[in-house]
């Protein structure tokens, strides 16, 4: 039961962090690319690759910690299901070299943002 909470209190504060961040879909258009989950998704990936490289290096961060941080809080941060359906409605629009504009940054500027993320945990 205390894994639940740990991940739904972690999921708690992703989320509220994530609407704040999503905001900025509201004031800047790139292209008609969704900034705010973009910014949201690249990172969400960079602060689970340091999660990931700190856990694989150390034991600074408990199994408790990792649920929390890695399914919890990045959990709720990162909108995986918000990306397809901005996807979607880009498509409904027509506006499919935004689609796959938007979709490869999300893709590459992720694993990008994942691995220095990862790799920055080779400087602790």
């Amino acid at each position: 039961m205390k894994n639940f909470f740990l991940v739904g209190i972690g999921g708690f504060i992703g989320s509220i962090a994530r609407y704040y961040v999503s905001k900025l879909n509201l004031q800047y258009d790139i292209f008609s690319i969704p900034v705010g989950t973009l910014t949201v998704n690249v990172l969400g990936s960079f602060i689970i690759g340091i999660l990931t490289g700190i856990s694989a290096k150390s034991e600074l961060l408990s199994a408790e910690w990792r649920l929390f941080l890695m399914v919890g809080l990045c959990g709720g941060f990162t909108t995986f299901s918000s990306f397809t359906n901005e996807n979607l409605m880009l498509m409904h629009n027509g506006q499919f070299l935004t689609v796959l504009i938007y979709t490869s940054l999300s893709i590459i500027l992720g694993f990008i943002a994942v691995y220095l993320g990862y790799t920055t945990t080779n400087l602790l």
